[in-house]
């Protein structure tokens, strides 16, 4: 059987072609809703890795690939400001580990990739770094983690976008961190509020593309 590719359809910021990507339908608020139409990855870096890479395909094989892809949703974090939103500044998979065959934790093996991919920050906000892994984080766990922040989509993301050549910024909105994350409730309940703090950063991406702004 053979499944239609993920609909991916790329805006037009400042004559720029731009993806947005995001991953599940309770972060894209009406805010968000009224600016763009996302790419849908679903949970997790394997359905991130897969509906990215496929749309950026499609879009490939139509000689329209975006000019940058913008990853966005909520995050975790103990250490940056509930409610507000961050530029993802790098991006670390904290579920690779191959570090008893002796490569560093968090590099791919027989990849030539640093453990902090780099991202793009265009934006006048706050940076962070951020790590990506197919668990949610909450409590003592955040100990272990080497980032500010925490999601499970980016990192495969980028990975995609890098096969593809395209340009990739996050902005994550910080949902939960402080305290146990016991239930659903501890991570919706902002979510309404960074709908709208997300749009107004997305908003500011028009002067930053802009040559003639710079």
């Amino acid at each position: 059987m053979r499944f239609p590719p993920p609909q991916a359809r790329c805006e037009t910021i400042a004559g720029k072609r731009v993806l947005f990507v995001m991953a599940i339908e309770d972060e894209y608020g009406p805010h968000l809703q009224s600016r763009f139409t996302p790419l849908m990855t679903g949970v997790g870096p394997v359905e991130a890795a897969m509906s990215a890479s496929l749309a950026l395909q499609h879009l490939h094989q139509h000689d329209a690939l975006p000019d940058l892809a913008v990853s966005l949703g909520s995050a975790g974090s103990r250490t940056c400001q509930l409610g507000e939103v961050y530029q993802v500044a790098s991006v670390s998979w904290r579920d690779m580990d191959a570090s008893r065959l002796g490569f560093t934790k968090g590099v791919t093996p027989f990849l030539d990739h640093p453990v902090d991919l780099p991202l793009h920050t265009p934006l006048a906000l706050p940076t962070a770094r951020l790590s990506t892994g197919a668990n949610i984080v909450g409590g003592d766990e955040y100990a272990l983690i080497d980032a500010d922040m925490v999601d499970m989509e980016t990192f495969a993301i980028a990975r995609a976008c890098q096969r593809f050549a395209v340009p990739l910024m996050g902005l994550r909105g910080i949902s939960d961190g402080p305290g146990e994350l016991d239930d659903m409730l501890g991570w919706t309940q902002l979510l309404t509020l960074l709908d709208e703090r997300l749009a107004i950063a997305v908003d500011s991406l028009a002067d930053a593309l802009d040559p003639l702004s710079r």
